[in-house]
């Protein structure tokens, strides 16, 4: 499915750019695709910790609870770059044929 790949790809981006918590990946992830459902970003992140791409932890607020917090692995940074290429490839073969 394009929208979950393109998803994955998001998270994968903005896990790149470094740790970050739950509430704020979605808070972006809707910015770019509203309708996006808060259960599939959450088990799209679930997914890429379960084959290794990321881990979480808790980390400290100043004011608040404990928040959960996702970061890119080694391996995710990796997958990161094979699905950047992919993409890539993709977008140049759709401009090939003339959809911009």
């Amino acid at each position: 499915m394009l929208k979950k790949d393109l998803i994955e790809l998001c998270l994968l981006h903005l896990l790149s750019q470094g740790d970050q918590y739950g509430y704020d990946l979605l808070r972006r992830l809707h910015a770019a695709f509203p309708d996006t459902q808060k259960s599939a970003v959450y088990a799209i992140l679930r997914g890429l910790s379960r084959e290794g791409s990321s881990e979480q932890y808790m980390g400290k607020t100043s004011d608040g609870p404990a928040r959960k917090y996702y970061r890119l692995t080694d391996h995710g940074m990796a997958v990161y770059g094979d699905r950047l290429k992919q993409w890539r490839a993709l977008t140049a073969a759709l401009e090939e044929l003339g959809i911009k």
